[in-house]
């Protein structure tokens, strides 16, 4: 990946936090459980009670998207939420989420995106799927991938995660 490439990934990252206003989270090419690369613009509180709480292994999105290919609003999600995930996500205000998942080149994306304001519209889920595959196209071939282009996606990452 050269800097124009970086760059790409950069500003397709910017324009994904940029439409999801109480954060977002995306895994990108998921093998087994673990993503190559993992971005979250969640609120810090957040992502430390996720992560204290253990809270992935019960998370219904998470679940959802190693599942399912397409998009899916978090309101129906609540069905298959046992442990309270999405009310615990409430309560440190994200809410109205919709959640992503794709499969190609061999692996799998997921990605959730959150505002507080109000429900996603179709047109605005429609435009978060094209970025998110453009995304996981532009970060498909990690073996290509320089030393220094890994460590500027791992710098990408890090800011990303308040």
């Amino acid at each position: 990946m050269n800097r124009i490439a970086r760059t790409c990934v950069a500003a397709l990252l910017q324009d994904l936090d940029d439409r999801s206003p109480a954060g977002c989270a995306i895994g990108l090419h998921i093998r087994f459980t673990t993503p190559l690369y993992m971005f979250q613009s969640y609120p810090r509180r957040w992502i430390d009670h996720y992560a204290t709480a253990g809270l992935f292994a019960h998370d219904p999105t998470v679940r959802w998207g190693m599942a399912n290919v397409g998009w899916v609003r978090w309101e129906e999600l609540e069905r298959i939420d046992g442990s309270g995930v999405l009310q615990q996500a409430r309560n440190h205000g994200i809410m109205n989420g919709v959640t992503i998942a794709l499969v190609a080149e061999r692996s799998r994306t997921i990605a959730s995106f959150a505002r507080s304001d109000r429900d996603y519209e179709a047109e605005e889920i429609a435009a978060l799927e094209r970025i998110v595959a453009d995304l996981h196209r532009a970060t498909a071939n990690p073996e290509l991938l320089t030393s220094s282009d890994r460590q500027a996606l791992r710098r990408l990452s890090d800011r990303l995660t308040h």
